[in-house]
Order: structure tokens, then C-alpha cells, then sequence
């Protein structure tokens, strides 16, 4: 079993923005029908704005602490991300393959990753700001993307959300994907997760996750 492959490559400045990402939308409490009313640059000016306010005032989720972490991301970020569609993105095609239960475990498991991955940077998180440019016109509604920097000190970073509009009532936006960098969390995940599902099929990439995810955790105890 290969747990290694899902070492991060991104250097000091990615992974700060990504810890900003993961924490996206933690801030918000209003109800999800009011992204309805929304443009998608405005919902993502809304939601990385709060999520700035939230971080720097609490201890626990600069500190990186990912009970506090998980508990926020399943109670308020879920609701504006799409992690299925994420999820089997990265994935590539054999999450159409995948069981039910499979499909299951890949997304708990990535999540888990990403969050425990990720989870220092947010005590990094200070005097930042987040402007958000221009929407670019024309765009399909299925695969829109909004173009952001977060600003603070040192170089601004490039921080794009890629967002579809959820159908039906209650409509709103819902992000599937991130970029850092010139980065997409999505192409850098899916090029490692080949490589294992090539080598071991679905359930030798959910355990590699897994044991990467524990080994995540011993090292935050150690």
C-alpha cells in the first residue's frame, strides 16, 4: 500500500490559501435560499468574507484543530459545496465503477484528508483580505468560474472557485473546485489517485486514503 503518493506538493503559500478554502463558507449562517438572490462573484465575495471574520476569532480553528474543523465543514460548508461532484472528479472515471458504498467511503475519506492536510494553514490566516474580480462573462452556469485574491502581506494569491448553479427550489450556487496558484485541487488529486486505482482498483486508493488520513492524525498527536 502506497499512502505516500498523497503528500502535498503545494509549497507554504498554496497551502495557506487551501486552508482559507477549506474553511470557506464556515462563517455563514444565513439560510441556503439566500444565495438564490445572489450573483456567484457576490455569494463568493458573502461567504470569504465571514469566513475571514470566523477564523480570526476563533482559537480553535487557527490553532488547526480538526474536531473543530470537521464539525463546522459538515455543519455549514457542506451546504455550498458539492463534494460528490468533487469527489468523483478527482476520482476520474472509475467512481462510475464504484459501489455505492465505495462511493461512500472515498468521499469521507477525502474529505478527511483535505481537512487534516490543510488544517494548520488556518492559523496562518491574519490581516488578509479577499478581492474578488470581475466576472467574466458568458460563462455556463454548470462550470463557472470566479476569479479571486486573497491579500495580505507578501505577493497576493490567486484563489479561484469553480461553481454550478444548483437546480430547483431554493436554487443557489454550490463550488466544486479550487484553485491555487494556477493549481486545481481536483487535476492535482486525480493524477495521484490514478496511479493507485491503476495499480490496486477503488479499494487500494480508499485505503491508501485512509492510512494516510491516520497517519495524518498520528502526526498531529505526536
Amino acid at each position: 500500500m502506497n499512502s505516500t503518493i498523497f503528500t502535498t506538493r503545494l509549497n507554504p503559500r498554496r497551502r495557506q490559501a487551501i486552508g482559507l478554502l477549506l474553511g470557506a463558507g464556515l462563517g455563514v449562517v444565513a439560510p441556503i435560499v439566500r444565495a438564490a438572490e445572489e450573483a456567484p462573484d457576490a455569494f463568493i465575495r458573502r461567504i470569504t468574507s465571514e469566513t475571514l471574520d470566523t477564523i480570526k476569532a476563533d482559537k480553535a480553528l487557527r490553532s488547526g484543530d480538526t474536531a473543530r474543523i470537521m464539525q463546522l465543514v459538515d455543519g455549514q460548508l457542506m451546504q455550498h459545496v458539492n463534494f460528490r461532484r468533487m469527489t468523483g472528479l478527482a476520482v476520474g472515471p472509475s467512481w462510475r465503477r464504484a459501489t455505492p458504498e465505495q462511493q461512500k467511503r472515498l468521499q469521507d475519506e477525502f474529505k478527511l484528508l483535505l481537512v487534516r492536510t490543510y488544517a494548520g494553514a488556518l492559523g496562518q490566516i491574519t490581516d488578509q483580505t479577499v478581492f474578488v474580480k470581475p466576472l467574466r462573462p458568458g460563462q455556463d452556469e454548470r462550470n463557472l468560474v470566479v476569479n479571486t485574491e486573497v491579500r495580505g502581506r507578501g505577493d497576493p494569491i490567486q484563489l479561484d472557485y469553480r461553481l454550478e448553479k444548483t437546480p430547483g427550489q431554493g436554487a443557489g450556487w454550490a463550488i466544486f473546485d479550487l484553485n491555487v496558484l494556477g493549481v486545481w485541487l481536483i487535476e492535482n488529486y486525480r493524477t495521484q489517485f490514478t496511479k493507485e486505482i491503476n495499480a490496486g482498483g477503488i479499494d487500494a486508493l480508499i485505503n491508501s486514503l485512509a492510512a494516510r488520513n491516520q497517519a495524518n492524525s498520528g502526526a498531529r498527536k505526536a
